[in-house]
Formats: structure tokens, sequence, C-alpha cells
């Protein structure tokens, strides 16, 4: 159906004909919307999920207030399935659940009683078990709903109200931070010290031209509640909450522990935020079982309330640093975390933020609330005046109040006929009760009708002014900061902070345990490593229709060069390779390989020396060994090859050699001295060989008076007068002995 035709409805008004494209393109919108806007993305005022707000506003309307009795969880949930938040049960008490969690939630807004899950990742006991009431922060959350201080909306089904706001007397988006995925966008805010952040917002409140440098130099970064240490640069940290955008390393808190005979130990005492502490001891002990954690000798759990992992070394002789930086790079000990600033604004819109927005934010809401309070205040003053007013009446006419109250077939309207008095006042009197006449002294009545002036004619002057309103915001956070700050128990910062840690070179033979091996790769790409060096002969099986095209002596130890036909060199741990069950492993699970590209070369790579490289059109150059090594996975651009060509070879240069052998497909060989080829990092390269209508197919380095040596059936041929072949580079080079191979090609494995 054309997507241009309107929508259209028959003459029974009940079908709706449209293009299906339109149709999905806004049911898809309204379901991403409302993914963003009522599950996943936090409000930045309260800091609060949808699912989160309605748990928190039921437990206030059971009265589960810091200092009630504890209620089951279940009648929590019970109350807020059914009349504010119509999803399942479970999902609504695991979010419960994660507000009590004090290793989940740095502040958290229920208390629990029961078991409410651990940081070994174990789940929460039963709702019917477990018992729950607000903490004093949930309690701040909520300070001032009953005073008209945010907007209330109609329940899914319309038989009540939920606020869609909370008044938030507490920085709850960045104090707890916040996780979410929604469609298109996802958010995770890190959780911050409180006394950090309000020192941030009296700043804010004091001058509101701060700049985001200045705030940064009071927020210095995250505090997770679990503790841990913040390994990076302040120009990382500053970066990402300029951008709303970016990443931190966080790594376990640990000592060292001396034992009796010049023994130690490692004890972890904080684990890393949202590591669960049974998988990370998993792993670790895995790492060891398979040999990849050499340096560590045991791991033990000995926690009990407190984190307590005891690392043995192999040896007393181990270094700590080296030991625990090999833990870092290889499991959870150090983790990133993400920051991503995304939240709705003030006005509902998803955004990214940085660091300022997200506390102008809150502090304009909390203006709008002290604002929203101030107004319900004087208009329950002024009623209350007006009322005072009318006791005065009667207490200036008390005879002549009671003669019509008791005469009068509508004494109200004769009230407000004799003394000129509102149906508030004339329904007061009224209503009064006999026994309250006695507490009708004018001296009473006159101090109570002064003192509400004198709030009334504050309150006005503070609706009034901008400024008086900043300084009454001001004076909020410090109350808070004194409540939840630095010298209480909850606010004391946990997370230390930290600048990149120090290199420290692991030496390999201590990192892993040196042993032989053969790495293998067949045609297709599949990598393995057999465990020993296989005798040549030895019959490998592969995959139907795969080969072998690589097998070399390696140790565990070694690093592998694996040049690409693109011209990018990658470096592979022989340690991480895929062992010799079965076919292997392909090779681009280890490295970031083009999709257009091939493994045209894989050898070990010498500890130092230089290295050969080529391509097809006789192209190469000596690159040092140092150059080609990468730790990523992308690998380093070290042949540039322009299109047909391609990168042919990767040879290494024995520490003797003095010469280079190249041989092209069309059987020319030359042999030039070694010291008129460049030494590069990257590049190009020379002409090795000059070709017409053929290309490179080996090259060799090699010392001109060792001859070169190559199979001819069975029979190994050594031909030491080269001098018909040695010629200048770039050369065409000349036919090659009698017997050499077809296709022409060098025997490296005879030298």
């Amino acid at each position: 159906m054309n997507d241009l035709i309107p929508p259209q409805e028959d003459d029974k008004g009940s079908v709706i004909l449209e293009p299906f494209s339109r149709a999905l393109s806004e049911r898809y919108l309204a379901y991403a919307l409302s993914t963003i806007t009522s599950r996943s993305l936090p409000d930045a005022r309260d800091g609060l999920k949808p699912v989160h707000r309605r748990l928190v506003y039921a437990m206030r309307e059971l009265g589960l207030n810091p200092a009630a009795a504890f209620k089951k969880c279940a009648r929590v949930v019970g109350d807020v399935m059914g009349k504010y938040h119509p999803h399942g049960d479970q999902a609504i008490y695991d979010a419960m659940a994660r507000l009590a969690q004090d290793f989940a939630v740095r502040y958290p807004l229920v208390d629990g009683q029961g078991n409410f899950g651990n940081i070994d990742g174990d789940n929460p006991a039963a709702m019917r078990y477990t018992e729950a009431r607000l903490t004093a922060v949930a309690e701040a959350l909520l300070s001032g709903i009953e005073e008209d201080a945010i907007d209330f909306r109609e329940t899914y089904d319309g038989e009540g109200k939920e606020p869609i706001v909370l008044p938030s007397a507490f920085p709850n988006l960045l104090a707890n931070g916040a996780q979410g995925i929604a469609v298109g966008m996802a958010t995770n805010i890190p959780p911050h010290n409180v006394d950090e952040l309000c020192e941030a917002l009296l700043l804010l409140v004091k001058r509101r031209t701060t700049s985001l440098d200045e705030i940064l130099d009071l927020v210095p970064g995250p505090d997770f509640p679990t503790g841990g240490i913040l390994c990076e640069s302040p120009e990382v940290v500053r970066e990402a909450y300029r951008t709303g955008r970016g990443a931190v390393r966080l790594r376990a808190r640990w000592e060292k522990e001396d034992l009796p005979r010049g023994q130690w130990q490692i004890v972890v005492t904080e684990i890393p935020y949202q590591v669960s502490k049974s998988r990370l001891i998993e792993k670790t002990a895995q790492l060891l079982e398979e040999k990849k954690v050499f340096l560590l000798g045991d791991i033990q759990d000995e926690s009990a309330e407190d984190v307590r992992i005891v690392l043995t070394p192999k040896s007393r002789s181990v270094d700590p640093r080296q030991m625990m930086e090999q833990l870092f790079k290889l499991t959870e000990f150090e983790t990133r975390i993400s920051i991503n600033l995304n939240a709705l604004d003030g006005e509902g819109s998803p955004r990214v933020m940085d660091l300022r927005e997200l506390l102008e934010i809150f502090l304009t809401h909390r203006r709008e609330v002290l604002l929203r309070r101030s107004q319900h205040r004087l208009n329950a003053i002024a009623r209350r005046l007006e009322i005072l007013k009318g006791y005065m009446v009667v207490y200036l006419n008390l005879d002549e109040v009671i003669r019509i109250v008791r005469e009068e077939d509508d004494p109200k309207s004769k009230l407000i006929e004799t003394f000129n008095l509102s149906e508030l006042q004339a329904d007061s009197i009224l209503n009064m009760r006999l026994r309250s006449l006695r507490k009708l002294e004018e001296l009473e009545i006159k101090k109570e009708i002064a003192d509400l002036e004198e709030e009334q004619s504050g309150l006005q002057d503070l609706v009034g002014d901008t400024d008086k309103q900043w300084r009454k915001v001001g004076a909020e956070i410090r109350d808070m900061r004194k409540t939840f700050g630095k010298d209480t128990a909850l606010g004391r910062r946990r997370t230390s902070i930290q600048g990149p840690p120090a290199e420290i070179d692991i030496p390999r033979a201590a990192d892993i345990e040196k042993e032989p091996i053969t790495v293998v790769c067949s045609t297709e790409g599949w990598l393995r490593a057999m465990k020993g060096h296989l005798e040549p002969e030895t019959e490998l099986k592969y995959r139907e229709g795969d080969s072998e095209r690589f097998r070399f002596y390696a140790q565990t130890t070694d690093r592998i060069l694996a040049l690409a036909s693109d011209g990018r060199v990658f470096t592979l741990d022989a340690s991480k390779l895929p062992g010799g069950r079965g076919s292997g492993e392909p090779i681009r699970l280890q490295a970031d390989i083009a999709a257009d590209a091939e493994i045209v070369e894989l050898i070990p790579a010498p500890q130092d020396g230089r290295v050969l490289v080529a391509s097809s059109d006789g192209r190469g150059f000596l690159a040092p060994v140092e150059s080609l090594t990468a730790q990523t996975r992308a690998g380093r651009m070290v042949l540039n090859v322009t299109p047909p060509s391609k990168a042919a070879l990767m040879r290494i240069v024995p520490k003797d050699s003095d010469s280079i052998a190249v041989v092209g497909e069309n059987r020319r060989l030359l042999i030039f001295p070694l010291d008129e080829l460049p030494e590069m990092g990257r590049g190009k390269g020379v002409i090795l060989q000059r070709y017409k209508n053929a290309e490179m197919s080996d090259a060799l380095a090699f010392k001109l008076t060792n001859g070169l040596k190559w199979r001819t059936g069975d029979r190994i041929r050594h031909e030491t007068d080269l001098t018909s072949w040695c010629g200048k580079r770039a050369a065409a080079g000349s036919p090659p002995p009698f017997g050499f191979p077809k296709p022409p090609k060098f025997d490296a494995g005879l030298d």
C-alpha cells in the first residue's frame, strides 16, 4: 500500500486503513518514548525511575517512616502493584530489594530486615519473609510532599493519585547514581559523595556563574558503595564530567600482611562496584588452575560481614605489586566503570548533560519546591488568620453570638449579617464546641495572630525576593549536609582517588610458566597450540576441506606476530592461544582482522633485533621488533600497500646476516647487501627486486659466506658460490641454480 494514502475510516467507524509503515513507526515511537520516559531513565530532579518513586511513595502511604515498625515486603509490593505500578511482582520486589542493599546503593532508601541478598550475588529471600521501612534519605526525598510541593497525576486505573516527581531534599541522582537501558539510549550515572555534592551546590547557590571546572575541584570523582580505588588521571575524569560520557578505572583495595618466617600474603578488603565476590574468586581460581596467573599460589575467601579475600603468592620472592598488577589485568579486581550522564531534564526530555547542568536542575527544582511550599503555607496562614479574627468577634460579643445561635432559624446568615463575617468565619464559629469557649482569651488569640502575621510577612518577603529564596535553599542544603555529610558514618568517602597507576613490568618468565608448544594454523585461519614440540612428520587433523599452512615451534612465554595482507601486524600471546583439542579457534577471535584481509605470515617474535617485511610487488624494509608489537587487538599498521599488491612476507633477520636473497614467481633470484635496505617503523619500503608481469615469491636474510640451502626431493642442496646472483638492490636477478624448488621458495628451516 502506498505510504501517501491518508488514514481512512469506514462507515461504521470501526476500521482504520493506513499504510503499514506509518502504523508501525507511530506505534514503535510510542513504545520507545514510553520506555525512555516511564521506565528506564531517571528524572534529574529526584533521581528516581517510576518504579522506585512509586515504591517510596507507597511505603510513605503505609506509614513506613524510619521510626515506624517494619512491614512485610509482600504488603508493600502488593500495594505498589495494585495501586500504582501494574507490572510483575518479582520485578517490583527486585527493585525494592536493591534500594535496601548497602553494597549496591550508596545511600539506601529502604531499611531492610531479613535476607536482602549479598555481595556474593545471592538473591534476596522471598518477599513474604523480608520486612522493610523507609530510611532517613527516603524521608528527605519525601519532605514537603503533603504541602503542595509537587504535582500529582492519576494512577493507571484513575482511582488514585501519584506524584510526578518527589520534592527531593536530597541530590539523589548524583548521590546514588542510576543505570538503565532504553530504546536507542542508555544511562550510567555513578554514585557520588553527598558532602562533596553539597559543597558544590552551595558554591552554585552563592555564585550562580560558577564554572564547571570550579565544581570539579570540589567533586573529584565518584564514590562507590563498595569503596575501592579510582585509578584515573584527573583530566580523564574531568573530560567525562564535561562531555557527559567517559569511563574510569576502579581497582580493589589491598594490603600486604606479613607472616612468620618471612612469608606474606595479600588481603583484599574492598572489591570494585557491582562485581560479584563469588564470581571473582571463581574466575581467579580457574585462571590459577590454567596456570595463567603464575605469580599467585592460592586464593581463599575469609569474608564475614566484611570483605576479606586472601591471596597467597607462589613464593615469598614474588613482588606483591607484580602479582596484583597481573590480577588487575586478568580479572575483575580491576574494572572499567562507564559514565553516561543521560537523564530526563526538568522538562521531561532525555539528554546527556554535564555535571553542572545536573546540579542546576536539582537547585531549580528545590527553589520551585520552596516557592510552592511557601505559597501553601501562606494560604494556610491566611485561612487561620481569617478564622482567628472570627473568634475575636465571638470573644467581644459572646452573649449576642450565643443568642443568635440559640434563637435564630438561620444562625449562619444572621452571624454574617450582624458581624460582617465571611462564610469560613461563620462556619468556624458554628462548629466550635462549648468547652472551647473558655479558651477564647483575648491575649492568646492576639498572640497567635501576631505570630502568624509575622510568619506571613516573612514568607511574603521570601516569595518576592529571589536572593532570599536562594539563601533559604542554601540553608536547607547545609542542614542536609549536617545529616548526611562526611562527619557521619554514612557520609564518609569510601572510594579513594588516585592518579593512573605506575607501569609495573611483569617479567614474562615469571608471568607464565615456560613450556614448549607447537603453533599450528590452517589455510582457513584456524589456530591452535599443541603441547610440546611435535615431530615434523606428526599428522594433525583439520576441518573438512582445510589443510595446514603454518607450523612452528615456540614457548608459552613467546609473543606471536601475525602479518595480514593489508600490512597490519597483530601480536598474539602464546600462552592464550587455544589448546590443541579439535581444530582450535579462528585467528579472528584473537585479533581484529579486516574482513577483506587474511593472514599471510605467522612467526614467533624474537626478543629483539629486526624483521624483514615485504609486499607482493617487491617492496620492503627492515623493521625493529619493538615497532611491530602491539598491545591491542587492533594490531599495528606497518607495511603500506596499494592494491592490487598486498603484504607478502615477514622474516626474522639473524644478527649475523649481511645479505638479502629475493626470488620472484618468474624464477629470478637476486642477492644484495643487507645494508642497502632502510630500517623503518612503518612505510611502503624500497624496491627489493624488479618484476615484469610477476610478483615476489620469497625473501630471506642470511650470511653470504654460509650460502643457501634448499630441498630437492629427499636431498638437501647447499650452494656456497653465489656470485652469479649477487647484484644491486632493485635489479631483476638471474635464473636460480639447477634444482631450485618450484614454486620458488627458500627453506629457512635448513639454516
